[in-house]
């Protein structure tokens, strides 16, 4: 890839981001209806547009703007990720390549920049002010009624290494637990979690930003993890190379950190040291919020409080949110995750793998499709060296289905076509039993299977689907004319 070829991305800011879907067919709508943020907005949601692993009716829909929100003077967004068209869109990118276009990215990696000013830091609400409340300032939804409470679901926490100065950004859920407290959660792995954990050790309050309604490029590159992008790695540098733009940071007013400087809101915090609560201490509900598999995620019992320090806004902010397990979560972890799959897989078996789809139903995390390009004799059984790769470089996956490259990976309906015609499940099914994937399968069990000896644990499995290179002339599809249909139907688009 050249210099001249590098990513510039069309947008800045969720501001922009949304002009941009207005003059997309289909792509934003808008309610000016009063919709209460307990459980009705994400309730509305679910059936506008959601998608992903959300309980049926659901489907991949437009964005959606909130106009009046009960209680509030502040609008919610949400579903701005929820679409490949929309990502494509805002990146400048093919919606079938966009895992390579972010790992593009990577080379032309730009440092942020420190702005003196931002539009983040118009309105200023610091939490020593007697009339400061978390809880009637900002419109955090719940997506169901049994919530432990109302939730920040696209905060993007900025933190720094107090041994290395290091800095990273990560998304994480925050409750709102009164009115200056959040309660976080960082999962097992997190960057931001291991920054953390030295504060903790020493004692010490944490400084951190959390910045939401950031530009829809930005949340994209933040989303990318490991390998490719190793702890002391700043997301912040990809989101450059992604936007053709240094990513521009702000000093937020009342701790030592700094802002997205394109956010709607931030706020400001400390992480306490060695103080925890559990999620739901106020409703006591069992539950946190729905995660990405489908399922209500089990509250938290023991987790650390961030205490608010301040609120900056734009002027007349949007409050961006999603749906826990709906399409954007697929976005925000799948092509990232797309990203990493084509690197480690083309430094293992250049060539050999097509393209990659991290599909909706694993949310983006547990189920991958490869779409395998066999050149001759030698590449039969390198496909199956391409899953355990896969497995390797993102051990969360648990699943991957082997296709042709004349599979389309994009078309669920092709892929299962494909298990049904060029698969035996005595010959195509390789099960890796006891192997560590993900926390949030409640299939990944001892109760649900005895050989999974702790939770966490699957039997991760390759389901072979490609012809075996020795048959290929008796597997040809069948060879339709290639006609230009405009000709017919003037005006007529591919769907």
């Amino acid at each position: 890839m050249t210099e001249s070829s590098a990513p510039a991305a069309p947008i800045r800011d969720l501001r922009e981001g949304i002009e941009l879907l207005k003059t997309l067919e289909g792509q934003f709508v808008s309610t000016a209806v009063e919709v209460d943020p307990q459980a009705e907005l994400a309730g509305v949601y679910k059936k506008v547009g959601a998608g992903g692993t959300v309980t049926r009716p659901t489907r991949v829909g437009p964005a959606m703007l909130f106009e009046n929100v009960k209680g509030y003077d502040i609008p919610v967004i949400v579903g701005v990720l929820a679409s490949r068209r929309r990502i494509a869109a805002f990146l400048g990118a093919d919606e079938k390549r966009l895992g390579k276009h972010m790992l593009d990215a990577m080379r032309h990696a730009k440092d942020p920049v420190l702005v003196d000013s931002a539009p983040c830091q118009e309105v200023v609400h610091r939490a020593d002010d007697p009339d400061f409340d978390l809880r009637t300032l900002l419109p955090a939804p719940t997506n169901t009624p049994q919530d432990a409470g109302p939730y920040f679901c696209m905060a993007v926490l900025r933190g720094t290494d107090p041994e290395t100065g290091k800095h990273d950004v990560t998304i994480h859920r925050l409750c709102v637990q009164g009115r200056d407290e959040l309660s976080v959660f960082m999962q097992t792995g997190r960057h931001i979690g291991f920054m953390y954990d030295k504060y903790d050790a020493r004692d010490e309050p944490m400084p951190i930003t959390i910045s939401m309604g950031i530009s829809p490029v930005e949340y994209m590159a933040i989303s990318f993890e490991p390998p490719s992008t190793p702890y002391g790695f700043d997301e912040l540098e990809f989101a450059g190379g992604l936007k053709g733009s240094a990513v521009e940071l702000v000093k937020a007013v009342t701790v030592d950190e700094a802002a997205l400087a394109s956010a709607e809101i931030v706020i400001e915090g400390l992480i306490q040291p060695k103080t925890r609560v559990a999620e739901d201490q106020h409703t006591h509900t069992g539950f946190a919020m729905p995660e990405f598999p489908g399922y209500d995620g089990v509250a938290n019992p023991s987790l650390p409080i961030i205490k608010v320090t301040a609120v900056t806004t734009r002027r007349d902010p949007i409050l961006q949110t999603l749906v826990g397990p709906g399409e954007e979560h697929v976005s925000l972890a799948g092509i990232p995750t797309e990203g990493s799959l084509t690197q480690a897989l083309e430094d293992a078996l250049p060539g050999l793998v097509a393209n990659v789809y991290a599909h909706s139903a694993g949310g983006g995390k547990y189920l991958g499709i490869l779409q395998i390009h066999k050149r001759d004799h030698n590449d039969q059984g390198r496909e199956r060296q391409a899953a355990l790769v896969a497995f390797g470089a993102f051990p969360e996956m648990k699943h991957i289905i082997l296709v042709d490259d004349d599979v389309d990976i994009f078309d669920t309906d092709d892929v299962l076509w494909a298990m049904t015609t060029r698969f035996q499940a005595e010959r195509s099914i390789i099960p890796i039993p006891g192997v560590r994937c993900h926390p949030l399968d409640p299939s990944a069990d001892p109760d649900f299977l005895w050989t999974n000896v702790d939770h966490g644990m699957s039997t991760k499995v390759i389901f072979d689907c490609t012809v075996p290179w020795n048959l290929r002339d008796s597997f040809i599809r069948a060879p339709f004319q290639d006609v230009d249909v405009s000709k017919f139907l003037p005006g007529w688009t591919a769907g």
